[in-house]
């Protein structure tokens, strides 16, 4: 007896199993295609696969989008916000990785560094409607829910400029370098073994990947 197969139309023995993997693989190439929805469908951008979407766990601003990978402590998020017409260029970048650093009261000595700040070609993006963006690479130390322990996390931070929107687009790739054993994400990261983390590879595809479909969600 043959589980998980059945014959064709010309006699055949086809394997169920490799049907149902090819089917799952044309929709997840279908899915990095056509991008997830964000805010309701005005934004899309493919989102590293095992991402959680936090909103279903919790409120989350309606100028963010945010998704957590399953089985790690990193995290990205989309946010939509005011455009800084008194910052330019890679200075735009700087100022906003400065306010993220402040949010996460990393703004003392030693606790935040900007490594590099590069321009994106706009030819590689999807977004046509930006004036520039930019990707900064930088670390902070980051305490989680509070706590007294830091941890060293590296920084991906890109920016898409919209002036005829008044928008900054901010997409954010939170990426744990070193996890204090007084965090709780310690314990999380003792059980990440065998997981797939997320890559800067994949947050080039989603900055590559982001797509403006509907410019009233700027207001």
């Amino acid at each position: 007896m043959r589980l998980f197969s059945s014959v064709n139309k010309n006699g055949y023995f086809v394997d169920n199993r490799v049907v149902f993997v090819y089917i799952l693989e044309q929709l997840r190439m279908q899915d990095v295609r056509l991008g997830r929805p964000l805010f309701g469908g005005a934004l899309s951008a493919t989102i590293p696969y095992s991402a959680k979407d936090i909103s279903e766990l919790r409120e989350i601003p309606d100028n963010q989008e945010v998704f957590a990978h399953c089985h790690t402590d990193q995290s990205i998020i989309v946010e939509l916000l005011e455009f800084q017409n008194h910052v330019q260029n890679e200075d735009a970048a700087r100022y906003h990785f400065e306010d993220v650093a402040g949010s996460n009261k990393a703004l003392a000595p030693g606790t935040s560094e900007v490594r590099t700040v590069v321009a994106l070609p706009k030819s590689q993006l999807s977004l046509e409607e930006c004036s520039s963006a930019w990707l900064l690479t930088g670390t902070q130390l980051v305490a989680k829910f509070n706590e007294e322990a830091k941890n060293t996390v590296t920084f991906y931070l890109g920016l898409f400029r919209l002036p005829q929107f008044s928008t900054d687009i901010l997409v954010t790739f939170n990426d744990p370098l070193s996890i204090s054993l007084d965090s709780s994400s310690a314990v999380a990261a003792d059980q990440q073994v065998g997981t797939e983390p997320w890559t800067l590879n994949n947050f080039q595809c989603l900055l590559q990947s982001l797509r403006l479909h509907d410019p009233g969600v700027f207001g």
